[in-house]
C-alpha cells in the first residue's frame, strides 16, 4: 500500500477499511488497523512489526487462532481454513468501531503527550497495543508477542516523529 503514513485518515480509509471489507466487516476494529499497519511497507510501524514477528499474515494468523480458541471457550471447535472465506464488498462502506475509536482516543493522548498532536502511524500502533481487552491483545498474547516491548518501540518512534 503506498500511502502518507502522517494521515492518518489514508491509514484508515485505504488500508483497515480495506480489511474489514476483506473480512464482510461491518465496522473497521482494531485488528483491521494493526492488519492496515502492517502493511505499510518502507515504514517505520511496519518495520517494528516485522522485526516482532507480525507481518500482515502473521497478524491474520495470530488473529484466527483467537478466534478458534475463543470459540473453544465457548464449546464450539472450528478451524478456520475449515471454513468459507467471507465475500469482499467494495461497495459496503464500514464504519468506524469502537475499538478503532477506542484506539484513535489513545493514539491522540500519545500525540498530544509528544507535543505535536497530530497522529501518524506510530501513535496509532501505540493505540493498538494500549488496549488491555479484545481480540488484538488475546491475540498478541497467544502469538507470544511481548507487547510492552513492542509498545516502547512504537512510543519512542512516535516520539522522534517516525511514522
Amino acid at each position: 500500500m503506498s500511502t502518507s503514513t502522517k494521515d492518518v485518515r489514508a491509514v484508515l480509509v485505504r488500508g483497515a477499511r480495506s480489511e474489514a471489507q476483506l473480512d464482510g466487516a461491518a465496522t473497521i476494529e482494531a485488528e483491521h488497523v494493526l492488519l492496515a499497519l502492517a502493511a505499510l511497507e518502507g515504514t517505520t510501524t511496519a518495520r517494528l512489526l516485522a522485526e516482532a514477528g507480525l507481518s500482515r499474515d502473521e497478524i491474520r494468523a495470530a488473529l484466527d487462532r483467537e478466534w478458534e480458541q475463543s470459540l473453544a471457550v465457548a464449546g464450539i471447535t472450528v478451524a478456520v481454513a475449515e471454513l468459507p472465506t467471507a465475500t469482499p464488498d467494495p461497495d459496503r462502506r464500514p464504519r468506524i468501531g469502537e475499538s478503532t475509536v477506542r484506539l484513535l482516543k489513545r493514539a491522540g493522548d500519545t500525540a498530544s503527550g509528544f507535543g505535536g498532536g497530530r497522529i501518524g502511524a506510530a501513535h496509532m500502533l501505540v493505540g493498538v497495543l494500549d488496549a488491555k481487552l479484545g481480540r488484538v491483545p488475546r491475540a498478541l498474547d497467544l502469538a507470544g508477542i511481548d507487547r510492552a516491548a513492542l509498545r516502547a518501540r512504537a512510543a519512542e518512534a512516535a516520539e522522534q516523529g517516525d511514522h
